[in-house]
């Protein structure tokens, strides 16, 4: 009789939880991992299918946008009087309809992300999209997908997180979140500074995403700043539940809030 590598871990994790010994079972690549870890039926998607994916995780208190901490019922319906948010003033604007729409932003930018690869030098993302494996992996880690309103969005553009004031002016309402255009630089809200900062690592950890020693240094102080909250770590169980895998930045520190 076949067993397979599920049902072997699913046998000792039982087994663990009657014994006082600690059980790590061996990933494919000599990691180890957790029980739970190993009988997982997540995957990996593609971006396209990461979005069908969304509804799965952000649901309930995580409906709502990174940038701007907006409540929203569906993808067309924001509720911006959950955050008081107004558009940005522009006189060169043609739309709204970003300012009404959910999109899923990448919080490492599809940019930093394939800016170094050879597709992205032979067609930029489209072509990265199409046909380069590891991007679309990427482009689809649901860990570095946030719901966020298209306006904010599309004026975060690819540009780099940064922090340079105490007192933002606001661009979007009462949304404490800023873009300064002139310098390609953003400053996010308190609220996901932290969230932030433990996706780069991830991303760092997981596909070499090399971060500068500048950005290093902002979002190692973010991390201490803000740390790991329940609703993070609620997100992170869900991921894992549709994905298969943790965010260990987050993950690790989710265990040492469930032990005090």
């Amino acid at each position: 009789m076949k067993v397979s590598a599920k049902a072997v871990a699913l046998i000792l994790c039982i087994f663990a939880t009657f014994s006082p010994a600690k059980y790590i079972i061996k990933n494919n690549s000599g990691g180890s991992l957790s029980c739970m870890e190993n009988i997982s039926n997540g995957q990996h998607y593609n971006y396209r299918d990461a979005g069908k994916q969304m509804k799965n995780i952000y649901y309930g208190e995580l409906q709502e946008t990174l940038y701007c901490g907006c409540r929203y019922l569906e993808k067309k319906h924001v509720d911006l009087s959950t955050c008081n948010y107004r558009p940005r003033e522009n006189p060169n604007r043609k739309s709204f309809k970003r300012t009404k729409r959910i999109e899923w932003e990448h919080i490492v930018t599809a940019h930093n992300m394939g800016q170094h690869l050879p597709c992205w030098r032979d067609g930029g993302r489209k072509n990265c999209s199409a046909n380069d494996t590891t991007f679309k992996v990427m482009e689809g880690d649901l860990h570095n997908l946030y719901p966020a309103i298209g306006e904010v969005n599309g004026d975060r553009s690819n540009f780099m997180f940064s922090q340079w004031t105490n007192n933002p002016t606001p661009m979007y309402g009462e949304c404490e979140t800023i873009v300064d255009f002139k310098e390609k630089k953003v400053q996010p809200r308190k609220e996901v500074r932290g969230l932030i900062a433990r996706v780069h690592f991830y991303m760092e950890k997981t596909y070499g995403i090399n971060l500068s020693s500048q950005d290093r240094k902002l979002f190692e102080a973010w991390d201490k700043m803000y740390p790991v909250t329940d609703r993070e770590c609620e997100r992170d169980y869900r991921i894992f539940k549709v994905q298969g895998d943790h965010n260990p930045f987050v993950y690790e520190k989710c265990a040492q809030i469930v032990d005090k």
